[in-house]
């Protein structure tokens, strides 16, 4: 659950901020990807699964299960830990920059256990977010983190394995996410954080993307997964990369909406990630594949909130270039 205080400014230690108004809403890769691939509307089977509380804020996401159809048998309820929820400082105005505070909650007790318990249909089991995930992050003496542990199983029980990570800053990236890339299928990630991955900078001096870079990233990622890896997409607000198993690559440059055009960029990477896992899901060429996930994220610039302006297949399919 993310609660937006908007304040009208952020203040010194010890002193008062007045809040304008609070605006509640569910948020984080879970929500945002299973509600993306919701409100296309292709008929595709979709399951949650995960942690939360026995509160209001873990009514709300069970509610948004049965509003979108959304298969909720995996979700487990625990008495004793909040759902895990993020109060965001929002400034009005000005800079309008945002100060997070986040409570894992009942997030922290999602572990091996909870991972090796869930049971469904589903094609693509796809996690979010590793550096977020305190139980899944702790060291493994066999696999390195219980992660890798637990995408480990998930290939053995059958499934495909896709795996997000939160944008942090910090040293945790190479030590947590590398041993689980040998247990990963589909790895699709922003510039920020392949980058932290390949211990790489994909941003020249003056701002641009440096395509060589991205380059050598996604092929050393692909390299660490010892053959396990079959995709490795890379996005960002200029466009995405994609590089597959077999060799083939490709990049989409999308055309850029004007800034007066974008309500707000929050949730587009999510959206971009639940374009691209259901052109995985079909079986689609990695040319079309980039550009549906790409115009899946453009479209989502359209509204204020995370999944808002999610939208149908056929609006999606109809603005391909």
């Amino acid at each position: 659950m993310d609660s937006v205080k908007f304040i009208d400014v952020y203040p010194a230690k010890g002193n008062l901020a007045t809040i304008r108004r609070v605006e509640e809403g569910l948020g984080g890769c879970a929500h945002n990807v299973l509600l993306d691939l919701a409100s296309l509307k292709s008929g595709i089977p979709l399951y949650a699964g995960g942690c939360i509380g026995n509160d209001r804020f873990g009514e709300m996401a069970l509610e948004a299960c049965r509003k979108f159809g959304i298969d909720s048998t995996n979700m487990k309820i625990r008495d004793d830990v909040p759902t895990s929820y993020t109060d965001v400082m929002s400034e009005i105005g000005g800079s309008a920059s945002r100060t997070f505070f986040h409570c894992y909650g009942a997030n922290a007790r999602l572990g091996y256990e909870s991972i090796a318990s869930c049971r469904s249909d589903a094609k693509i089991f796809h996690l979010g977010y590793l550096l977020l995930l305190p139980e899944l992050d702790k060291e493994d003496p066999e696999y390195g983190v219980v992660a890798a542990r637990a995408l480990k199983h998930l290939l053995d029980a059958g499934y495909m394995t896709s795996v997000d990570v939160v944008s942090e800053e910090g040293d945790r990236f190479r030590k947590i996410v590398l041993p689980c890339l040998k247990y990963i299928n589909y790895f699709i990630v922003n510039e920020v954080e392949a980058g932290a991955c390949a211990g790489k900078d994909l941003r020249k001096a003056d701002g641009t993307m440096d395509m060589e870079n991205v380059r050598k990233a996604a092929r050393e990622l692909m390299s660490e997964s010892s053959g396990t890896m079959k995709m490795c997409v890379i996005h960002y607000p200029e466009g995405g990369y994609a590089l597959s198993s077999d060799g083939s690559e490709a990049s989409v440059e999308p055309e850029m909406l004007p800034p007066d055009k974008i309500v707000s960029s929050v949730g587009a990477g999510d959206a971009f990630c639940a374009g691209t896992l259901y052109a995985l899901h079909e079986g689609w060429n990695i040319d079309r594949m980039l550009s549906f996930a790409s115009a899946c994220a453009r479209m989502n610039l359209r509204s204020s909130t995370a999944t808002g302006g999610a939208p149908t297949l056929d609006e999606v399919t109809s603005n391909l270039r």
